[in-house]
């Protein structure tokens, strides 16, 4: 007899979209706190045409809208809209405080090729 495998939830999927790491996670929070961002605003995740590897990241507040995933890392509750996935599942964000700078940096597992300075890519 074949065995019945259950389709997993589609919450259980948007969790391992993007994750963000405890020194990500804090400074998002640090971002929420000082700059009063409105209550119902989650981080939106995302990519932009441009960059000198042909797209961008981009980060921002903004309300879930009909086309998001809504998953939440580290106790931050992340936006992406649908269509990024593709780009982004499975990219770890960071943020780094040191001598080479100050930032978030990402680690997207989609990207065949990234510029120098880490903000933009190819896919």
């Amino acid at each position: 007899m074949a065995e019945v495998m259950e389709k997993a939830p589609a919450s259980a999927l948007s969790q391992a979209l993007v994750n963000l790491t405890e020194g990500a996670a804090a400074e998002v929070k640090r971002i929420i706190a000082e700059n009063k961002i409105p209550e119902g605003y989650k981080l939106r995740v995302g990519v932009t045409g441009g960059g000198c590897s042909g797209l961008s990241y981009a980060l921002g507040f903004d309300q879930q809208k009909e086309n998001d995933e809504l998953f939440t890392s580290n106790g931050v509750e992340i936006l992406l809209d649908k269509r990024h996935a593709i780009y982004l599942a499975g990219t770890t964000i960071d943020y780094q405080d040191g001598l080479q700078g100050r930032g978030f940096t990402f680690d997207n597992p989609n990207a065949k090729k990234t510029c120098g300075c880490g903000s933009s890519f190819s896919a």
